[in-house]
């Protein structure tokens, strides 16, 4: 099968690649290396050295004999985008290509700009292309758990039904944004809505919770293989943020009162998510919506576990509770449902202390590339 990645540079995108080529499919990708530009624009390493896109797929076939394309460009340029629909003919498209950062989004009009921009014209060039060169390509787009905010009912797999006044309809699951790149993410839920109604076109949306981790079987043959991790306030996420502050013996900052739960998983398990749906694709004029994530923690309770991991390396990290920079209720019920990524067969990695001690001793060898400087909250929502 033929998948295309847009956003194949990514924290994501590039382990994603790699695990469907080392399996058998014709992998190409596109990237506009917005986030390598922006953490080089705002000073914000990752913690492993990366190799350029062209390096890694060199070094990825020297390792395994398999090829990958790369096209290195903006998919909100329509002319760019038709032409790879053109010559590579996807069976699958995944859509990785979004500006992925809340804190990001919030920094300034610049920022808001082009979050918008990029994620909704990005994801309205996209139909147009399948529309165009491959109408029975399945769209599986990456969408966010956070788009439905933390509401007081239990969180359904992207649909509600509605009983008012003696009557029953089934309307997308209420959302509720935390932060302008959330709002982008349900804008594009209700623009892909719109299209699988209007031209029957078959997509996945799946509502990804936080990912952790840096480690796949392919990142384990070569280190040079490492994918774009950050541990800076804008790009870096909790878990993978706190891992870097245990092993710099700095704490743990918990914003708030470290009461917020969310559904977290292995970046592992977000590959197995999109090979079942790839395997899996939705049928022609279905909108299949599927909650993807493995266990749900507070982040009191990540940082606990993580405490507890190094302790038995002989780290000994604390936790610090800051003044929390978002606008988020921080004691809220949290019940989300969880069930059509298990029932097609996802067999979920949990966060163990195995799991979390592996993480802290790569993060250690890189110990000398590890900025405190850039950990710290700057960012507000006020």
């Amino acid at each position: 099968m033929r998948v295309l990645i847009l956003g194949g540079d990514g924290y994501l995108g590039w382990p994603t690649a790699m695990a469907l080529s080392e399996a058998g499919y014709d992998v190409a990708l596109v990237d506009n290396y917005f986030r390598r530009n922006a953490c080089v624009e705002r000073d914000l390493p990752p913690i492993f050295p990366l190799l350029t896109l062209h390096e890694r797929v060199a070094l990825w076939q020297q390792l395994t004999g398999r090829s990958i394309q790369v096209t290195i460009g903006d998919i909100t340029n329509f002319d760019l985008l038709e032409r790879v629909f053109q010559t590579f003919k996807p069976e699958a498209v995944i859509d990785y290509a979004e500006q992925p950062s809340a804190p990001y989004s919030m920094l300034g009009p610049r920022e808001a700009h082009f979050t918008v921009r990029n994620n909704l014209c990005g994801t309205l060039n996209l139909i147009h292309a399948v529309k165009r060169h491959a109408p029975d390509c399945h769209i599986i787009k990456l969408g966010t758990m956070g788009e439905y905010g933390t509401p007081n009912i239990d969180i359904e797999e992207g649909w509600l039904e509605v009983e008012h006044k003696g009557r029953r309809e089934k309307f997308l699951y209420p959302r509720q944004a935390g932060s302008l790149y959330h709002t982008t993410k349900i804008q594009d839920t209700d623009m892909l809505w719109f299209y699988v109604r209007t031209w029957g076109m078959r997509v996945t949306d799946l509502m990804q919770g936080p990912v952790y981790g840096m480690i796949t079987p392919q990142i384990r043959r070569d280190d040079r293989l490492a994918t774009c991790t950050n541990y800076d306030e804008i790009f870096g996420t909790v878990l993978n943020r706190f891992l870097v502050q245990a092993v710099v013996g700095m704490p743990l900052t918990v914003y708030g009162k470290g009461q917020q739960t969310r559904g977290y998983l292995n970046l592992i398990d977000t590959i197995a998510c999109i090979r079942l749906a790839i395997d899996h694709p939705a049928a022609a004029g279905e909108l299949r919506i599927m909650n993807q994530f493995t266990e749900t923690m507070s982040v009191n309770e990540i940082a606990a576990r993580v405490c507890q991991a190094a302790g038995q390396m002989g780290l000994n990290p604390t936790v610090n509770h800051l003044v929390n920079p978002r606008k988020e209720a921080e004691e809220h019920y949290y019940n989300p449902t969880h069930n059509k990524l298990t029932a097609l067969g996802l067999q979920p990695h949990l966060l163990t202390d195995a799991v979390l001690m592996e993480q802290l001793a790569f993060i250690q060898r890189y110990r000398a590339r590890i900025r405190d400087d850039i950990i710290l909250p700057r960012t507000t929502w006020a």
